[in-house]
């Protein structure tokens, strides 16, 4: 999924390759990550999402559709909701104390947290 996030959730193919059944598989899952498949994909989508943003050079539409959200409406409403700001916001203010942060730390530090 990490690898993925862009692509539609399956859970039944999911469930298939860890040969498991759906259900087990979702009991599974949480278990393991704390959070559904599903909150699991959104928080990747979301993470991928903050790094589009503070690029600047794409709108908050095509950031949507590019990490896989079909909806802007929902992909607002969770943005907001693990983020704490709206997409718009987040992408107009200055990522410029985050420029000289190494990748792998910077996505540790702005990992989107359920609230």
């Amino acid at each position: 999924m990490d690898r993925e996030y862009a692509e539609p959730l399956d859970i039944a193919t999911l469930a298939r390759t860890a040969l498991m059944s759906p259900g087990h598989f979702q009991r599974s899952f949480r278990e393991a990550y704390g959070e559904t498949p599903y909150g699991y994909l959104m928080t990747r989508r979301i993470e991928r999402a903050k790094t589009l943003l503070r690029r600047g050079d794409l709108t908050v539409t095509e950031v949507c559709l590019a990490v896989g959200c079909t909806s802007l409406g929902s992909f607002s409403s969770r943005f907001t909701e693990l983020v704490g700001e709206t997409p718009s916001a987040y992408r107009a203010r200055s990522h410029a104390a985050s420029e000289h942060v190494p990748p792998c730390v910077a996505r540790r530090l702005t990992r989107p947290r359920r609230r």
